[in-house]
């Protein structure tokens, strides 16, 4: 019995001596996203009905503002 648990062993560990190696995965750069840009330079496309723009070109997004929390939470 101790000679198979031995010999279980020993092949456990050279199977996974042996595995091959999954390959690293290239990291992640900027050009890999389709994000929106505002650069001036760009022009802006006029589209008639709907359609997907891939990586637009934003020269306005809203009057972003913050508000404060005035309630207190988590306390009973």
């Amino acid at each position: 019995m101790w000679i198979q648990i031995a010999i279980l062993i020993i092949s456990a560990i050279v199977q996974r001596a042996l595995a091959p190696k999954p390959p690293q995965p290239k990291a992640a750069s900027l050009g890999d996203f389709n994000v929106p840009t505002a650069s001036e330079d760009r022009r802006i496309p006029v589209a008639f009905g709907t359609i997907t723009t891939k990586s637009p070109n934003v020269v306005w997004y809203g009057d972003l503002e913050t508000k404060p929390i005035k309630k207190k939470g988590g306390k009973k």
